[in-house]
Protein backbone atom coordinates (compact mmCIF):
# COMPACT_ATOMS: atom_id res chain seq x y z
CA UNK A 1 0.00 0.00 0.00
CA UNK A 2 1.66 3.20 -0.74
CA UNK A 3 2.21 6.23 1.72
CA UNK A 4 -0.56 8.78 1.49
CA UNK A 5 1.99 11.98 0.61
CA UNK A 6 -0.02 14.44 2.07
CA UNK A 7 0.32 12.56 5.52
CA UNK A 8 3.89 12.65 4.77
CA UNK A 9 3.64 16.30 4.26
CA UNK A 10 2.04 17.35 7.23
CA UNK A 11 4.76 15.86 9.50
CA UNK A 12 8.44 16.31 9.55
CA UNK A 13 10.83 13.53 8.63
CA UNK A 14 11.39 13.61 12.33
CA UNK A 15 8.29 13.31 13.45
CA UNK A 16 7.00 10.89 11.12
CA UNK A 17 10.09 8.19 11.72
CA UNK A 18 9.00 8.76 15.12
CA UNK A 19 5.72 7.99 15.14
CA UNK A 20 6.51 5.08 12.45
CA UNK A 21 8.65 3.31 15.39
CA UNK A 22 5.86 4.32 18.50
CA UNK A 23 3.47 2.50 16.10
CA UNK A 24 5.14 -0.79 15.20
CA UNK A 25 6.00 -0.67 18.97
CA UNK A 26 2.63 -0.70 20.54
CA UNK A 27 1.22 -3.26 17.26
CA UNK A 28 2.80 -5.99 19.22
CA UNK A 29 1.66 -4.60 22.83
CA UNK A 30 -1.70 -4.06 24.60
CA UNK A 31 0.50 -2.61 27.90
CA UNK A 32 1.91 1.07 28.07
CA UNK A 33 5.15 0.80 29.58
CA UNK A 34 4.53 4.21 31.28
CA UNK A 35 0.92 4.31 32.11
CA UNK A 36 -0.40 5.28 35.43
CA UNK A 37 3.41 5.78 36.64
CA UNK A 38 2.42 9.24 38.34
CA UNK A 39 -0.35 8.20 40.56
CA UNK A 40 0.83 9.24 44.29
CA UNK A 41 -0.25 7.22 47.32
CA UNK A 42 -1.51 9.41 50.08
CA UNK A 43 -2.92 7.15 52.63
CA UNK A 44 -4.83 3.60 53.66
CA UNK A 45 -8.48 3.16 54.63
CA UNK A 46 -10.40 0.45 55.33
CA UNK A 47 -11.68 -2.36 52.60
CA UNK A 48 -15.25 -2.88 52.06
CA UNK A 49 -16.51 -5.86 51.56
CA UNK A 50 -17.96 -6.14 47.68
CA UNK A 51 -15.73 -3.48 46.26
CA UNK A 52 -13.16 -4.05 43.51
CA UNK A 53 -9.80 -5.82 45.42
CA UNK A 54 -7.76 -3.70 42.56
CA UNK A 55 -6.00 -1.58 45.19
CA UNK A 56 -5.93 -3.54 48.36
CA UNK A 57 -2.79 -3.41 50.01
CA UNK A 58 -1.08 -6.92 50.18
CA UNK A 59 1.84 -6.14 51.86
CA UNK A 60 0.11 -4.81 54.56
CA UNK A 61 -2.28 -7.81 54.65
CA UNK A 62 0.67 -9.80 55.53
CA UNK A 63 1.88 -8.24 57.71
CA UNK A 64 -1.39 -7.59 59.47
CA UNK A 65 -4.01 -10.02 58.41
CA UNK A 66 -6.19 -7.19 57.58
CA UNK A 67 -7.62 -5.70 54.05
CA UNK A 68 -6.36 -2.16 53.54
CA UNK A 69 -6.89 -0.40 50.44
CA UNK A 70 -4.71 2.43 49.07
CA UNK A 71 -5.96 5.98 48.52
CA UNK A 72 -4.43 8.28 46.20
CA UNK A 73 -4.02 12.33 45.85
CA UNK A 74 -4.98 12.42 42.30
CA UNK A 75 -5.50 10.20 39.23
CA UNK A 76 -3.31 11.55 36.78
CA UNK A 77 -1.38 10.45 33.72
CA UNK A 78 1.91 10.50 33.58
CA UNK A 79 4.42 13.45 33.59
CA UNK A 80 7.98 13.05 31.68
CA UNK A 81 10.97 15.58 31.55
CA UNK A 82 13.09 14.47 28.85
CA UNK A 83 16.83 15.88 28.74
CA UNK A 84 18.98 16.29 26.20
CA UNK A 85 22.66 17.37 26.58
CA UNK A 86 23.78 19.10 23.74
CA UNK A 87 27.75 19.85 24.58
CA UNK A 88 30.22 19.72 21.72
CA UNK A 89 31.19 16.01 22.65
CA UNK A 90 27.06 14.97 21.49
CA UNK A 91 28.17 16.10 18.16
CA UNK A 92 30.60 13.03 17.56
CA UNK A 93 31.04 11.64 14.91
CA UNK A 94 31.43 14.77 12.56
CA UNK A 95 29.35 14.23 9.49
CA UNK A 96 32.62 14.28 7.41
CA UNK A 97 33.57 11.19 9.57
CA UNK A 98 30.98 8.42 9.67
CA UNK A 99 28.66 6.21 7.50
CA UNK A 100 26.01 7.74 5.35
CA UNK A 101 22.71 7.66 6.95
CA UNK A 102 24.98 6.52 10.43
CA UNK A 103 23.66 8.86 13.63
CA UNK A 104 25.85 10.91 15.62
CA UNK A 105 24.97 11.14 19.69
CA UNK A 106 22.80 14.04 19.21
CA UNK A 107 21.16 12.79 16.54
CA UNK A 108 20.60 9.81 18.58
CA UNK A 109 19.08 11.86 21.54
CA UNK A 110 16.75 13.93 19.09
CA UNK A 111 15.07 10.69 17.60
CA UNK A 112 15.05 9.08 20.74
CA UNK A 113 13.45 11.58 22.50
CA UNK A 114 10.62 12.57 19.13
CA UNK A 115 9.53 8.49 19.64
CA UNK A 116 8.61 9.10 23.27
CA UNK A 117 6.97 12.32 22.60
CA UNK A 118 4.97 10.09 20.39
CA UNK A 119 4.40 7.39 22.52
CA UNK A 120 3.65 9.35 25.20
CA UNK A 121 1.14 11.46 22.92
CA UNK A 122 -0.89 8.76 22.70
CA UNK A 123 -1.34 8.34 25.93
CA UNK A 124 -2.13 11.82 26.54
CA UNK A 125 0.35 12.19 29.03
CA UNK A 126 2.54 15.11 29.83
CA UNK A 127 5.74 15.93 28.28
CA UNK A 128 8.57 18.49 29.10
CA UNK A 129 11.66 19.40 27.00
CA UNK A 130 15.39 20.46 29.34
CA UNK A 131 18.52 20.78 26.76
CA UNK A 132 21.84 21.84 28.20
CA UNK A 133 25.58 22.52 27.25
CA UNK A 134 27.49 24.35 29.31
CA UNK A 135 24.00 25.98 30.59
CA UNK A 136 20.85 25.22 30.38
CA UNK A 137 19.59 26.22 26.77
CA UNK A 138 16.00 25.04 27.07
CA UNK A 139 13.11 24.16 29.34
CA UNK A 140 9.81 23.37 28.43
CA UNK A 141 7.51 22.57 31.89
CA UNK A 142 5.24 19.01 31.12
CA UNK A 143 1.70 19.42 29.24
CA UNK A 144 0.20 16.90 27.41
CA UNK A 145 -2.02 19.35 24.91
CA UNK A 146 -1.47 19.07 21.26
CA UNK A 147 0.02 22.21 20.57
CA UNK A 148 2.53 22.27 22.77
CA UNK A 149 3.63 18.92 21.98
CA UNK A 150 3.93 20.02 17.77
CA UNK A 151 6.05 23.14 19.72
CA UNK A 152 8.70 20.18 21.14
CA UNK A 153 8.44 18.57 17.99
CA UNK A 154 9.63 21.79 16.72
CA UNK A 155 12.02 22.57 19.12
CA UNK A 156 13.49 18.99 17.99
CA UNK A 157 13.68 20.25 14.65
CA UNK A 158 15.69 22.97 15.64
CA UNK A 159 18.04 20.92 17.28
CA UNK A 160 18.34 18.81 14.07
CA UNK A 161 19.06 21.03 12.06
CA UNK A 162 21.95 22.75 14.47
CA UNK A 163 25.01 22.36 13.46
CA UNK A 164 28.18 21.44 15.61
CA UNK A 165 29.04 24.41 18.09
CA UNK A 166 31.87 26.62 16.74
CA UNK A 167 33.33 26.92 20.14
CA UNK A 168 34.03 24.39 22.60
CA UNK A 169 30.88 24.17 24.94
CA UNK A 170 31.61 21.62 27.56
CA UNK A 171 28.93 19.70 29.51
CA UNK A 172 27.69 21.17 32.71
CA UNK A 173 24.94 18.22 33.77
CA UNK A 174 25.15 18.85 37.16
CA UNK A 175 23.37 22.53 36.91
CA UNK A 176 21.03 21.18 34.65
CA UNK A 177 19.37 18.59 36.49
CA UNK A 178 20.07 20.38 39.94
CA UNK A 179 17.67 23.41 38.01
CA UNK A 180 15.49 20.18 36.91
CA UNK A 181 14.26 18.76 40.27
CA UNK A 182 14.22 22.07 41.90
CA UNK A 183 11.34 23.03 39.19
CA UNK A 184 9.75 20.22 38.93
CA UNK A 185 7.88 19.40 41.71
CA UNK A 186 5.54 16.32 41.38
CA UNK A 187 6.85 13.14 41.17
CA UNK A 188 7.79 12.56 37.45
CA UNK A 189 9.57 10.60 34.96
CA UNK A 190 12.78 12.15 34.15
CA UNK A 191 14.36 10.54 30.89
CA UNK A 192 18.35 11.99 30.17
CA UNK A 193 19.99 11.93 26.97
CA UNK A 194 23.89 12.57 27.62
CA UNK A 195 27.35 11.14 27.09
CA UNK A 196 28.18 11.96 30.77
CA UNK A 197 31.38 13.78 29.68
CA UNK A 198 31.62 16.14 32.27
CA UNK A 199 34.62 17.84 33.71
CA UNK A 200 35.88 14.79 35.90
CA UNK A 201 36.89 16.61 38.73
CA UNK A 202 33.06 17.37 39.51
CA UNK A 203 31.97 13.33 38.72
CA UNK A 204 30.71 13.25 42.29
CA UNK A 205 28.47 16.36 41.98
CA UNK A 206 27.21 15.00 39.43
CA UNK A 207 25.83 12.18 40.88
CA UNK A 208 25.28 14.03 43.68
CA UNK A 209 22.80 15.79 40.97
CA UNK A 210 21.06 12.57 39.73
CA UNK A 211 20.59 11.46 43.69
CA UNK A 212 18.89 14.66 44.22
CA UNK A 213 16.04 13.55 41.41
CA UNK A 214 16.36 10.78 43.09
CA UNK A 215 15.71 12.49 46.35
CA UNK A 216 12.61 14.06 45.50
CA UNK A 217 10.72 10.73 43.99
CA UNK A 218 11.41 11.33 40.34
CA UNK A 219 11.57 7.83 38.24
CA UNK A 220 15.01 8.79 36.87
CA UNK A 221 16.26 7.01 33.35
CA UNK A 222 19.94 7.56 32.19
CA UNK A 223 20.28 6.92 28.45
CA UNK A 224 24.47 6.71 28.37
CA UNK A 225 24.83 7.70 24.44
CA UNK A 226 27.95 6.50 23.12
CA UNK A 227 30.14 5.30 19.85
CA UNK A 228 30.70 1.67 21.49
CA UNK A 229 33.07 0.80 18.93
CA UNK A 230 35.45 4.98 19.16
CA UNK A 231 35.02 5.81 22.66
CA UNK A 232 34.98 2.83 24.71
CA UNK A 233 36.42 0.03 22.39
CA UNK A 234 38.96 2.72 20.47
CA UNK A 235 39.36 0.55 17.40
CA UNK A 236 41.30 2.94 15.17
CA UNK A 237 43.65 1.56 12.80
CA UNK A 238 47.19 1.79 14.30
CA UNK A 239 48.77 4.50 13.35
CA UNK A 240 48.98 8.04 14.63
CA UNK A 241 46.13 9.93 15.67
CA UNK A 242 45.56 13.51 16.75
CA UNK A 243 43.04 13.28 19.13
CA UNK A 244 40.62 16.32 20.21
CA UNK A 245 39.29 17.04 23.45
CA UNK A 246 35.07 18.02 21.97
CA UNK A 247 34.69 19.91 25.45
CA UNK A 248 37.75 21.53 25.93
CA UNK A 249 39.23 22.07 22.85
CA UNK A 250 42.70 20.06 24.13
CA UNK A 251 45.01 18.10 21.49
CA UNK A 252 47.32 15.18 22.14
CA UNK A 253 49.35 13.22 19.69
CA UNK A 254 49.24 9.57 20.10
CA UNK A 255 49.77 6.53 18.67
CA UNK A 256 46.30 4.40 18.78
CA UNK A 257 48.15 1.15 19.67
CA UNK A 258 50.30 2.40 21.99
CA UNK A 259 47.22 4.14 24.24
CA UNK A 260 44.63 1.35 23.63
CA UNK A 261 45.06 -0.80 26.46
CA UNK A 262 45.31 2.42 29.03
CA UNK A 263 42.24 3.99 27.85
CA UNK A 264 40.21 1.01 27.51
CA UNK A 265 40.88 0.66 30.75
CA UNK A 266 40.17 3.98 31.86
CA UNK A 267 36.85 3.58 30.15
CA UNK A 268 36.11 0.52 31.30
CA UNK A 269 36.88 1.94 35.14
CA UNK A 270 34.68 5.00 34.45
CA UNK A 271 31.82 2.61 32.92
CA UNK A 272 31.44 0.28 36.16
CA UNK A 273 31.46 3.50 38.20
CA UNK A 274 28.33 4.96 36.73
CA UNK A 275 26.68 1.62 36.92
CA UNK A 276 27.70 1.09 40.16
CA UNK A 277 26.16 4.83 40.83
CA UNK A 278 23.38 4.21 39.07
CA UNK A 279 22.20 0.70 40.83
CA UNK A 280 23.20 2.62 43.98
CA UNK A 281 20.93 5.45 43.36
CA UNK A 282 17.62 3.04 41.63
CA UNK A 283 18.22 5.00 38.74
CA UNK A 284 17.46 2.78 35.10
CA UNK A 285 20.50 2.95 33.20
CA UNK A 286 20.63 2.46 29.57
CA UNK A 287 23.83 1.59 27.32
CA UNK A 288 22.77 3.68 23.89
CA UNK A 289 25.23 2.75 21.50
CA UNK A 290 24.75 4.57 18.53
CA UNK A 291 26.00 2.32 16.06
CA UNK A 292 23.31 -0.04 17.12
CA UNK A 293 20.21 2.50 15.91
CA UNK A 294 18.06 4.40 18.03
CA UNK A 295 14.86 2.24 17.03
CA UNK A 296 16.41 -1.09 18.18
CA UNK A 297 17.98 0.50 21.40
CA UNK A 298 14.13 2.33 22.08
CA UNK A 299 12.08 -0.88 20.96
CA UNK A 300 14.49 -3.53 23.57
CA UNK A 301 14.00 -0.52 26.53
CA UNK A 302 9.89 -0.41 26.21
CA UNK A 303 9.54 -3.92 25.74
CA UNK A 304 11.62 -4.49 29.26
CA UNK A 305 9.93 -1.61 30.74
CA UNK A 306 6.29 -3.06 29.59
CA UNK A 307 7.13 -6.08 31.04
CA UNK A 308 8.23 -5.27 34.27
CA UNK A 309 5.58 -2.64 35.17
Amino acid sequence: MPIDQQHIQALSQLEFHARQVVEGFLAGLHKSPFHGFSVEFAEHRAYNAGESTRHIDWKLFARTDKLFVKRYEEETNLRCQLVIDASSSMYFPATSERAPKQFNKIEFATYASAALIALLRKQRDAVGLTVFSDRVLLTEQPRSNAVHLRHLMAELDALLSNEAPKREQSTSAVEALHDIARRTHRRSLVVLFSDMMDNSSRREELFDAMQHLRYNKHDVILFHVVDRKNELELALEDRPYTFVDLESGEQVKAHAAEVRTAYKTAMTAFWHELKLKCGQYRIELVEADINAGFENILMQFLIKRSRLY
